[in-house]
């Protein structure tokens, strides 16, 4: 039997998901916000708060999130490729070719 509050916690994701594809980033972060602080451990969440803080232009919010990916998943090429991104829109270019290769040895888009 599944708990309430986790119950919750996945109707706040799905809401989330929802926000964010209907280009409401900044409403998903904040939905995210709560998920993701419930289960910090949880990379599903934390790639759709890095989705949404990156399409709100969020980034550095952005990058710290992709950040605690990339440590929970150090094999996640799309939070590779998407840190790198996030760096590139920060004109720090050399800080995100790392990245970039560990994306592309990984397969990522």
């Amino acid at each position: 039997m599944t708990h309430p509050f986790e119950i919750d916690l996945h109707s706040e994701f799905l809401q989330a998901d929802l926000f964010l594809s209907m280009g409401q980033p900044i409403e998903a972060a904040r939905v995210l916000q709560r998920v993701v602080a419930a289960e910090p451990r949880n990379e599903a969440a934390l790639e759709l708060l890095a989705r949404s803080y990156f399409g709100s232009a969020q980034l550095g919010r952005a990058e710290e999130t992709l950040l605690r990916l990339v440590e929970l998943a150090p094999a996640n090429g799309w939070a590779r490729r998407a840190l790198a991104r996030t760096l590139e829109r920060q004109s720090r270019t050399e800080e995100a070719v790392p990245h970039h290769r560990v994306a592309d040895a990984l397969g990522a888009d």
